[in-house]
């Protein structure tokens, strides 16, 4: 779907109540506990939903940290009985869901755990969808499309990244389109979600970077999006001032408990703001990278963000300013261009790729990329009006 607007036009500030604030609609979604080691309280906080028969959904490639064997003997340890499904991939797929959904039906599971980065959370949610309302995944595209009650869950994230633990969607990928499904309903969030920091010390530098950029993203994306509301713009302001400062830290200096806890707050906080808000084009133009090079989400972030904050600048410089203030104007510089040299930096010190041609991806493709973004829903909520032609300017500005 093609927008109307000018490449140069720009959109209007949230419509605003008679006290000059935009109107929102908050609810928090569930308890959270932090603390590092609180893996331990697994099993306790399973009994608290009611759960008794548990599907833990993972990913095989998480089995070598010890964190779902760990997982799965405290709910042992509280008398709970647990079955594993770790077929879980990056990017899971409608048939991975189906795939997970036949094994919580042959345990008979009355509870879902998910224990690994936002692929497996994602998978979780889809698991319930299926398993308590039939049908498949393309039915609950969209929001509020769950008619039925759904499993109580709980989320354990092992990365700082994604944040999904703290949002009510699952992204799931069309096998055959192979294009990102965002399938939200509160029922499917998750009861409870277990922030133990000690869990991310695993995560390979790799890992690390790609996840750490994403939450950045989600952080700063959040921040100035169309649905930006008081609530939403303090869950992004927070996040950005934990995640920022730490992100290198937690590069040279990986066994940092206290960076690595920052990391995973920030997170947190920037999924909170998604789930009060919205996101914009920066991910919108990152899927179809992953659909057709299979690039991984947090490495094509990284590589758009710094040109969509340059184009965003007309509509939301005073908004960067905000999150960049000591860079702001610093060696004459603007706002966006000092937060989008900033990106570039943290990026560089990441070792991730600075362009898209780095990535391996063609030239030729971008008049088809940017069609398929145009069409990816978050591009709606961005400060800026986006035509295809625009997001067609961004990909080439990232070449």
């Amino acid at each position: 779907m093609k927008g109307t607007s000018s490449p140069t036009s720009t959109s209007s500030a949230p419509s605003s109540t008679p006290g000059g604030l935009p109107p929102f609609d908050h609810e928090p979604l569930g308890r959270v506990i932090f603390a590092p080691g609180a893996l331990a309280q697994l099993g306790a906080a399973v009994r608290s939903v009611g759960g008794t028969r548990v599907l833990l959904v993972t990913d095989a490639g998480l089995a070598h940290t010890g964190h779902p064997g760990r997982a799965v003997g405290f709910m042992r340890e509280a008398g709970l009985d647990v079955a594993v499904f770790d077929g879980v991939r990056e990017n899971p797929t409608d048939r991975e869901v189906e795939n997970g959904v036949s094994r919580a039906r042959e345990h008979g599971a009355d509870c879902l755990v998910a224990v690994g980065g936002g692929s497996s959370m994602d998978c979780a949610k889809g698991i319930n969808f299926i398993l308590t309302n039939g049908g498949r995944m393309a039915d609950y595209k969209g929001h509020g499309k769950a008619a039925k009650p759904m499993l109580p869950s709980v989320g354990v994230p092992t990365t700082a990244g994604t944040g999904s633990e703290a949002q009510c969607y699952a992204l799931i990928t069309d096998e055959r389109t192979h294009l990102k499904m965002a399938c939200g309903d509160k029922k499917a969030a998750f009861r409870v979600s277990i922030l133990d920091p000690e869990l991310t010390l695993s995560q390979p530098r790799s890992v690390t970077a790609v996840t750490g950029i994403d939450a950045l993203a989600h952080a700063i994306e959040s921040f100035v999006c169309l649905k930006r509301n008081p609530v939403s713009s303090m869950y992004a302001r927070a996040a950005f001032d934990y995640l920022e400062p730490n992100f290198e830290t937690v590069l040279t200096d990986p066994q940092n408990l206290t960076a690595r806890s920052a990391m995973q707050i920030g997170s947190h906080l920037a999924g909170m703001a998604i789930e009060s808000s919205m996101l914009g084009v920066c991910h919108s133009c990152a899927n179809p990278l992953t659909a057709h090079y299979g690039i991984t989400h947090g490495v094509a972030i990284g590589v758009m963000l710094p040109h969509v904050i340059r184009f965003n600048a007309a509509a939301v410089g005073h908004l960067y300013a905000e999150l960049a203030p000591t860079a702001a104007g610093a060696n004459g510089r603007p706002a966006a261009e000092a937060l989008a040299a900033r990106v570039r930096q943290l990026t560089a010190a990441a070792g991730l790729p600075q362009s898209l041609k780095e990535c391996g991806v063609s030239d030729t493709i971008l008049p088809l990329l940017a069609e398929e973004a145009n069409q990816q829903w978050t591009a709606r909520f961005n400060p800026r009006l986006v035509t295809e032609a625009d997001i067609h300017k961004l990909y080439q500005a990232a070449w």
